[in-house]
C-alpha cells in the first residue's frame, strides 16, 4: 500500500530510502516510532505563500494521529499485536514519512519552481491523503483498545481523508498564469510591467537582494534535480526572470562587508564565486572550473570547450607546455571529471557538462532566458551610464561582474550593449585611490567578459581597454586587482595575434614579473600562467629573458613548482643560448624538483634539463652531475614518471653517461637499446 513513485515529480534527487521502508520494529516500539514521526510533522512550519492549505491540512491530520498513538502508549492493551495490525502500522509509517518528505521538499526548494508545480504537488498531497484514508479504513480500533474519545477521533480523521479533494488555491493558480504570461512577453522582447513583476516576487517572499540570490541558487540547484530537458529549460527561463527582478528592484551588495555578512548569515548553498576552486580543477585556458576535462597529446588536461576553441583557431601546440601536438584527438579524463563532480557535490555547487556556448548549467538556453538576459544587461548598462556616484557605479559593475561569470550569452550581451568602454573609465589610478573595490570589480568584469572568444577582439580593439588593464597590472590598488589584470592578459593571449602584440609591450612583461615576485600566492599564479602563455611566442621569449624571467621563476620555484618549471621548459626551448646561460643557476633547483616534485613538475624538470644540457655543453652537464644522488633520482623518474618524463629521463641519463665517459654530449643518440648497453657495460661513477 506504499505510495507510488509517480506521486513525486520526475527528479534525479529521490526521497530517501527510509521514505518507502518501514522500520524493523515490533509492537509498542513501532507505535512509539509512529508517535515520534507524527510529532515531527506536527512541528513543521506550514508552507507560507504557496500550497499553504495543503500543507496545513496534512500537518493537522498528523497532530490528530499523534493523539491516537499517545493513547495507545498510555493505555496499552497488549504488548503484542497481530500480523495484520503490524502491517497496518508499517504502512502508516511509510505514508507519514512520505508526507514529511513532501512538505520539507516544498519548503526547501525554489519558490518559483514550486509555483510552476502547484497542480502536480497538490495531487501528491491528495494521493497521500487517500492512502491514509485507506489505512484508517482497516485500522483495528477494537484490537488496540482505544478510548471512546480517541475512537471518535479516528472516525473524524478517516472522514476528512475520504472527503478530501485535490485543491489548488485560486490565488496560486492566478500567480502561476501571471508568471507564464510574463515569460511569453519576454520571449516577444516586451519588457515586463515593473509594478506587476514586483508584486509577483514580493508575493513569493523575494523582498531583497539576498532572497533573490538564494532563489537563483535554488533554481540552479533544481536544474540538477531534473531529468526532463524541457523542465530544465523552463527553470533557466525563471532564473533569467528572477535575475532581472533582482537587478531592477534590489540592486546589489556592493561592499565587502555586506557580502561577508551575506555569506555568513544568509547563504544556504554556494555559487562559484563563493569558493576557491582547486588549481587542478581549473582549465589552464579559461581559468574556470572544468566541466568536461579532456587530455591532449602532450598529456595536459583542459576543458573540452576551451581546447576545442584553441585547436579550431589554428594552433598546433599545447597551450601550457608549448609542445607540438602529435595529434588533435581529445581523450576524456573521466577520473578527473568524477573528482570535480564529487567536489561540487560537497560544496553544493551545480555541476553539469556544458556542451556549447549556448548552454547554462548544461541546459540549452531558452528564448525567454536569452531575452531576459538582454533586458537585464540593457537595464544595468543604462544605469551605469547615468550613475551619479562611485558607490552607485560600483553596485552596477558588481552586478555586471556576477552576470558575466554566469554563461556565454551573458558575456555576449554585456559586450554588445557597449559596456566595455564604460568599464574602462573605472580602471584608472584616480578611481582606485578612493574606491579600490570599484577598480577590482571593473577589471574582473573585463576578465569574465574575455572568456568569450569574440569579446577578446572587442577588448583589444576598444580604445583604452588594454592600456587600462596594463595600468591595473602595474599599479592596481589591491593584489586582487593586479591578479585579475594578469588573468585578463592570460585570457587575451590565448589568441596568437594578441599574444605577439602583448609580448611587445615592456609594461606587460615588467608588470607580470613584479607580480610574480612580490604578490601573494594566488596573484603569483595568475602572473605565471600569463607569462607561460606569452612564452609560446619565440620573439616574446627573448624579451622575457631580458626582463629576468629565469631569475623570477627560480625565485618562486619552491612555492609554485609546477608553474615555474613549465615556464623554464618553454623559455629554454625557445630562448637560445642566452636563456641557457641564464638558466645555469637554476640547475640545482631543477634537480630538487626532479627528486621531490609532482609528476607534471618532474616531467617539465626533466625536459628542461635535457634542453639545457644538450645546448649548454659539458659545463652545464658537470653542474648537474655534481648533484648528490642525481643518477638514482633519474632512474626513479624512469621507473615511476609519466610517459614523457620517463623518455626525457632516459635521454638525460645517456647525456650524463656520455659526459662521464668523455664523449660529446651534443650528439646523444635517443635509443633505448643503446642506453641500456651503456648502463650495463660502464662502471663509471658520477662525481659526488
Amino acid at each position: 500500500m506504499a505510495v507510488s513513485p509517480q506521486v513525486f515529480p520526475a527528479r534525479k534527487r529521490r526521497p530517501s530510502v527510509e521514505c518507502s521502508i518501514s522500520p524493523k520494529l515490533t509492537d509498542l516500539n513501532l507505535v512509539n516510532s509512529l508517535l515520534s514521526l507524527s510529532q515531527e510533522i506536527s512541528s513543521i512550519k506550514p508552507l507560507q505563500c504557496l500550497l499553504r492549505r495543503n500543507s496545513v491540512s496534512a500537518i493537522n491530520k498528523s497532530k490528530l494521529l499523534a493523539i491516537l498513538f499517545e493513547d495507545m502508549l498510555r493505555n496499552p492493551v497488549s504488548s503484542l499485536f497481530s500480523p495484520s495490525t503490524l502491517l497496518c502500522f508499517e504502512e502508516m509509517y511509510i505514508v507519514l514519512q512520505r508526507i514529511k518528505t513532501l512538505i520539507e521538499d516544498c519548503s526547501n526548494g525554489s519558490k518559483m519552481w514550486l509555483l510552476m508545480r502547484t497542480q502536480p504537488l497538490a495531487n501528491s498531497f491528495h494521493e497521500l491523503t487517500l492512502e491514509l484514508s485507506t489505512i484508517l479504513d482497516i485500522f483495528p480500533v477494537k484490537e488496540v483498545g482505544l478510548s471512546q474519545d480517541v475512537e471518535e477521533l479516528v472516525v473524524l480523521v478517516r472522514k476528512q481523508c475520504t472527503q478530501s479533494k485535490p485543491m489548488v488555491d485560486p490565488r496560486d493558480e492566478f500567480l502561476r498564469r501571471e508568471v507564464l504570461a510574463m515569460l511569453d512577453q519576454i520571449k516577444k522582447e516586451i519588457v515586463p510591467d515593473h509594478s506587476n513583476l514586483k508584486q509577483i516576487v514580493e508575493t513569493l517572499g523575494l523582498r531583497d537582494n539576498s532572497s533573490c540570490r538564494e532563489e537563483i541558487e535554488s533554481l540552479q540547484q533544481e536544474i540538477q534535480n531534473q531529468i526532463d530537458g524541457t523542465s530544465k529549460s523552463d527553470i533557466v527561463s525563471l532564473i533569467g526572470l528572477v535575475r532581472y527582478a533582482k537587478c531592477v528592484f534590489f540592486g546589489s551588495s556592493t561592499t565587502q562587508k555586506s557580502d561577508h555578512h551575506h555569506h555568513r548569515h544568509h547563504r544556504r548553498r554556494k555559487s562559484m564565486s563563493d569558493v576557491t576552486i582547486p588549481a587542478d580543477f581549473r582549465c589552464p585556458i579559461s581559468l574556470e572550473l572544468m566541466r568536461d576535462p579532456v587530455v591532449v597529446a602532450s598529456g595536459q588536461t583542459y576543458d573540452r570547450e576551451s581546447i576545442n576553441h584553441w585547436i579550431e583557431s589554428g594552433h598546433t601546440t599545447c597551450p601550457k607546455t608549448g609542445q607540438t601536438l602529435a595529434h588533435t584527438e581529445l581523450i576524456p579524463n573521466r577520473a578527473l571529471r568524477n573528482l570535480i563532480a564529487m567536489w561540487c557535490r560537497e560544496q553544493k555547487i551545480p555541476f553539469e557538462t556544458a556542451g556549447t556556448n549556448e548552454k547554462v548549467n548544461g541546459v540549452k538556453s531558452s528564448k525567454a532566458a536569452y531575452e531576459a538576459t538582454k533586458m537585464t544587461v540593457s537595464f544595468l548598462v543604462n544605469k551605469l551610464s547615468v550613475s551619479q556616484s562611485m558607490e552607485e557605479a560600483n553596485g552596477v559593475i558588481y552586478d555586471l561582474r556576477a552576470l558575466a561569470k554566469t554563461d556565454s550569452d551573458s558575456r555576449a550581451c554585456i559586450a554588445e550593449a557597449g559596456a566595455i568602454p564604460t568599464l574602462v573609465r573605472y580602471l584608472g589610478s584616480d578611481v582606485s585611490s578612493e574606491h579600490p573595490n570599484l577598480q577590482v570589480n571593473a577589471v574582473t568584469t573585463i576578465l569574465n567578459l574575455s572568456i568569450l572568444e569574440a569579446n577578446k577582439t572587442r577588448i583589444m580593439e576598444t580604445d583604452g581597454a588594454l592600456n587600462g588593464v596594463i595600468e591595473v597590472l602595474r599599479s592596481g590598488a589591491t593584489w586582487e586587482a593586479k591578479g585579475n589584470a594578469a588573468a585578463t592578459i592570460f585570457s587575451l593571449s590565448g589568441v596568437h595575434e594578441y599574444r605577439k602584440r602583448l609580448g611587445r609591450k615592456t609594461r606587460v612583461i615588467k608588470g607580470l614579473m613584479d607580480l610574480a615576485k612580490d604578490g601573494p600566492a594566488n596573484s603569483k599564479r595568475d602572473a605565471l600562467v600569463a607569462i607561460l602563455n606569452l612564452a609560446g611566442d619565440r620573439e616574446t621569449v627573448g624579451r622575457l629573458v631580458e626582463g629576468g624571467v629565469i631569475e623570477t621563476v627560480s625565485g618562486v620555484i619552491n612555492e609554485l613548482p609546477e608553474e615555474a618549471v613549465t615556464i623554464l621548459e618553454a623559455v629554454v626551448r625557445r630562448g637560445g643560448l642566452v636563456a641557457i646561460a641564464a638558466a645555469f643557476e637554476a640547475i640545482k633547483k631543477l634537480g630538487v624538483i626532479l627528486r621531490e616534485g609532482s609528476d607534471n613538475a618532474r616531467e617539465s624538470a626533466a625536459a628542461t634539463l635535457v634542453t639545457i644540457c644538450r645546448k649548454g655543453g659539458s659545463e652545464v652537464v658537470a653542474e648537474l652531475a655534481v648533484i648528490p644522488g642525481i643518477e638514482r633520482v633519474i632512474w626513479e623518474v624512469m621507473g615511476t614518471g609519466t610517459v614523457r618524463a620517463r623518455r626525457k629521463a632516459g635521454t638525460l641519463l645517456r647525456i650524463l653517461r656520455r659526459w662521464a665517459a668523455g664523449l660529446d654530449t651534443n650528439n646523444v643518440v635517443d635509443s633505448l637499446s643503446m642506453m641500456m648497453t651503456t648502463v650495463s657495460t660502464s662502471g663509471t661513477v658520477l662525481p659526488a
